[in-house]
């Protein structure tokens, strides 16, 4: 495949399974682009028993020229398979990467060609994000915007903030990329590992420009998914640590400093999951303690001293 088959410059890939209340909005989003280059949009949907693929097909009639779908019988996640790694991003033909999953949707008509003129301005870096809205039950809760200003993040920093300090729908990084996934990435596949992967090179671009919209506990996301379970939390810290030491393994140590930082930020969250508050407060990891916000040190204090205190609170709050 030449680096963007018939001349398309970017592929708006999106992934979707029972997204039947928003997926109109993040298709709506895609199809209002306006660029001075040739784009296409493929959108996997992994057998989602909804109705959502019905309106997938009602697009890909409507917009025959640009939109793609790849329909699954099967669900692939339940499976094992990585359905962007293995389904999605293989069919794309652009020379560019833009990802949107179909709970999220964009809101600048601009933003494929904002952030493509961007990423062709530094050919020394594989990935950028921009400035989104979070929003929440229809209504905008704020930012998710690490700055106010066009920066670029390096290596080090997209470990050390975690993933979640850009959205997921203002990703756009260079197919190339998936020419040879690490080990790291493989090993747990998420937008972190993603990030970090395209940030190696060249550190991760960032644009100030608020251009999407970020549904935070959308029904059957990943957060909604994750609120609450402790188990599911720390499991999920104790594999992140894992990832990050084939990291340091991969990238020969070059930023193990930063790794092990991240990594002992990690085991304090599982300290606090599993109500060990007083170990949690204590070197070395009475610094993370520290830069906390007053409200989560304040909810960690109650928890150590006031157990019955934050028991009574937590069965108010899932009433």
């Amino acid at each position: 495949m030449t680096e963007a088959e018939n001349g398309i410059m970017v592929s708006v890939v999106c992934e979707t399974y029972n997204h039947l209340p928003y997926i109109r909005s993040a298709l709506d989003g895609f199809v209002m682009q306006k660029t001075d280059f040739p784009f296409e949009v493929v959108v996997h949907d992994d057998a989602s028993t909804d109705g959502t693929a019905d309106i997938v097909r009602e697009y890909t009639e409507r917009y025959p020229h640009l939109i793609r779908a790849i329909l699954q019988k099967e669900n692939q996640y339940s499976k094992g398979v990585y359905t962007d790694l293995d389904c999605l991003y293989p069919q794309a033909k652009g020379k560019y990467l833009a990802i949107c999953e179909g709970d999220d949707y964009w809101t600048d008509p601009y933003k494929l060609q904002k952030q493509f003129d961007a990423m062709e301005a530094h050919p020394e870096i594989d990935i950028s994000a921009h400035a989104a809205f979070e929003e929440q039950n229809g209504v905008r809760t704020g930012k998710i915007a690490p700055s106010d200003r066009d920066r670029i993040f390096s290596p080090e920093e997209v470990i050390r903030l975690g993933g979640g300090f850009v959205a997921s729908a203002s990703l756009m990084f260079r197919r190339t990329l998936d020419d040879d996934v690490p080990e790291f990435r493989r090993f747990y596949h998420n937008d972190y590992t993603t990030q970090i992967h395209g940030a190696l090179r060249g550190g991760m671009l960032y644009l100030s420009d608020c251009m999407a919209v970020y549904r935070y506990m959308s029904s059957g996301s990943w957060t909604a998914r994750m609120r609450g379970n402790r188990e599911k939390k720390i499991a999920l810290s104790k594999k992140l640590i894992e990832m990050l030491n084939i990291l340091d393994r991969e990238t020969e140590g070059k930023y193990h400093g930063t790794i092990a930082e991240t990594q002992r930020s990690q085991k304090f969250k599982i300290l606090c999951a599993e109500g060990r508050y007083a170990e949690a407060m204590k070197d070395p990891y009475k610094s993370i303690f520290r830069s906390l916000s007053i409200r989560e040190r304040l909810s960690i204090l109650v928890k150590r001293y006031l157990p019955f205190l934050a028991t009574w609170r937590e069965k108010v709050r899932n009433r």
